[in-house]
């Protein structure tokens, strides 16, 4: 993989380092990191960088976090400011050692971007909040325009590969935000040993449930305790599984083996 690099990488990296931010870019390993940030554009992780679950996916650093930064919504809202973002992305890890799990937090990070921000859309990718919609409806009272929360996987690897959610509450989850006038967004990983019938019907799963923009990208194993991977899976059967996607109703899929959450978010407004 090519080293990120570039003037335009470096200021977005000198921007997040000053103000003491996580981006899910660096702590995600996300391959893509020096195409986004020497376009100005990254995916900032709020609620510190120690996540509550150890999925055995996923390279952000799990254990005990600490405490909530309380300047963390200014900081976040005035690099996205000195940035020049058009389009803000922001996700988190998982907080289940907070009373609300975060979602005041959310709330306040996402209130005071489009405050300082007035032009900016935004997409929140979200934890499943326990599948507490009180919790959820926070994160829905402050208008972003795609909220996204990811099955990651097939049903019969969920349990697997995921330490606490569940893929029927993650599709709870999924279905209430379509039901409140959202975007609703998913994404899965491919190379877990899953089938291509699971992959179709994991896809119907999220169309039954609103989803209108999916993702699929291959998975890559951060370190040798993580999950191996199973299969390569090859760009052709990328690009049918994102065509046959299309054909069922999605309207906006975004299909290749580098493919992460937020690759080309911009194009997720609807």
């Amino acid at each position: 993989m090519k080293r990120a690099s570039g003037g335009n990488y470096s200021r977005v990296k000198n921007l997040v380092t000053s103000r003491n931010l996580h981006t899910i870019c660096t702590s995600g390993n996300c391959p893509n990191i020096g195409e986004c940030w020497n376009s100005g554009t990254a995916t900032f992780m709020i609620l510190g960088n120690i996540c509550t679950r150890s999925c055995r996916f996923c390279a952000v650093p799990s254990g005990k976090p600490g405490a909530i930064d309380l300047n963390e919504p200014i900081h976040v809202a005035e690099t996205v400011k000195t940035m020049g973002i058009k389009h803000c992305v922001i996700t988190s890890v998982d907080r289940d050692d907070l009373p609300d799990l975060g979602a005041s937090a959310w709330s306040a990070v996402i209130k005071e971007v489009f405050a300082r921000n007035r032009d900016v859309t935004m997409e929140v990718l979200i934890p499943d909040f326990q599948g507490n919609v009180q919790l959820l409806q926070q994160i829905i009272n402050e208008k972003p325009h795609v909220i996204s929360h990811n099955l990651e996987t097939v049903n019969r690897l969920s349990r697997q590969i995921r330490s606490r959610a569940r893929y029927n509450t993650s599709l709870q989850v999924l279905q209430y935000i379509a039901a409140s006038g959202r975007v609703a967004k998913s994404g899965i990983m491919l190379g877990l040993g899953e089938t291509r019938e699971e992959v179709l019907q994991t896809m119907n799963d999220l169309l039954e449930n609103g989803v209108k923009v999916m993702t699929i990208g291959q998975y890559l194993q951060p370190t040798r305790q993580h999950m191996p991977v199973e299969a390569y899976i090859p760009p052709v059967q990328f690009e049918e599984y994102g065509r046959i996607a299309l054909d069922k109703g999605f309207i906006r899929v975004e299909s290749s083996p580098l493919v992460r959450s937020s690759y080309h978010a911009e194009r997720h407004v609807l």
